[in-house]
């Protein structure tokens, strides 16, 4: 059995984690920190697990071998290095931190101590992505020249995200580190190479200190084309993915659903039509996966590669929001 600490319910994805360590037949949650001490003593009474108003007290107990990780963004440096050192494993929601420099203090901790490292990557495992990876390991749409990804709900202008989630101190960002994270991420895997350079632009409807309203343009060497969109002010608006190629082109959530695709290489139908390709179900979670790692002695190395991707596009379009400017990937400080 793995006995796991949580660290803080700050993020509203929290609960979620914690049901699956909860439904796990390989994992407890024995014991809570939490950054705010009223929250923590709640949510641990409310788990029948130990609270420790001191995140060092808890790491230290020999019973422990993992912490889960739902802490403010600008914490997560802290409380994971910490974690590292005490040799806890660690899975942790998106971002692992929000630049470059951090997440390399947070990887050589973790290479040091030689825990296993797993981040919240969810939409790497569902099936329309897995549908999309293999349309492009065939080659059906050619050279791949656009990718755009949209990811975008109502939660500012409908007010159920928690305010805390406006906190430039906190999230360090606002829709695109937050949401936006998810087709980033996607964006970044579709294209099959690392973005050179990062354009960004920032809207804020709601008036809010982050940005609810984001798009980020992606470039590369190839000439292919990244645009990743988020949002937190629309009530509408499907998640959408869309791969197009001098092959051919593939669409999904046009709004329903479907995976679509229509290339020149595959012949018959495909070339005269949109054909729906079947979507497999998703694979095990990363929750699961890193349980696996845990236990087997494995490492996440796709799903660590393309978390400091993110961090570096996310760092990037921050930037570049910030200063007007596109911004080079290389010339981050790592």
């Amino acid at each position: 059995m793995i006995r796991i600490g949580k660290i803080s319910y700050w993020h509203v994805h929290a609960w979620d984690y914690t049901k699956q360590a909860q439904e796990h037949p390989g994992t407890e949650i024995v014991a809570v920190w939490d950054e705010l001490p009223e929250r923590g003593q709640a949510s641990a009474e409310k788990l029948g697990a130990a609270f420790h108003a001191n995140l060092d007290e808890m790491l230290q107990r020999s019973d422990i071998d993992a912490v889960i990780v739902d802490a403010p963004t600008n914490m997560h440096q802290e409380v994971m290095v910490a974690a590292a050192r005490a040799g806890k494993h660690i899975f942790t929601e998106k971002v692992v931190a929000a630049t470059l420099k951090e997440v390399n203090v947070i990887l050589d901790e973790v290479a040091k101590n030689n825990v296993k490292l797993t981040v919240s990557l969810p939409r790497l495992n569902d099936g329309y992505t897995l549908a999309v990876r293999d349309i492009l390991s065939q080659g059906l749409l050619g050279k791949v020249t656009l990718v755009r990804v949209r990811l975008s709900h109502n939660g500012a202008t409908a007010n159920w995200l928690p305010e805390h989630f406006y906190s430039l101190e906190q999230c360090l960002g606002g829709a695109l580190i937050d949401l936006g994270c998810h087709p980033m991420y996607l964006t970044r895997l579709f294209l099959g190479e690392m973005p050179t350079e990062v354009s960004a632009h920032f809207g804020y409807v709601t008036g809010k200190e982050v940005e609810d309203n984001a798009v980020a343009v992606l470039s590369t060497a190839s000439g292919a084309i990244g645009i990743v969109e988020a949002g937190f002010v629309n009530n509408h608006s499907p998640f959408t993915i869309e791969v197009h190629g001098t092959e051919g082109t593939l669409m999904y959530g046009t709004p329903e659903g479907k995976l679509l695709l229509r290339s020149s290489k595959a012949g018959g139908e495909w070339t005269e039509q949109w054909v729906p390709l079947p979507i497999p179900g998703a694979r095990e979670s990363a929750f699961h996966q890193w349980v696996s790692h845990i236990e087997n002695g494995t490492n996440a190395d796709e799903n660590v590669s393309l978390a400091v991707d993110l961090t570096k596009l996310m760092e990037a379009s921050n930037l570049s929001a910030r200063e007007h400017r596109a911004v080079s990937i290389d010339g981050l400080n790592g």
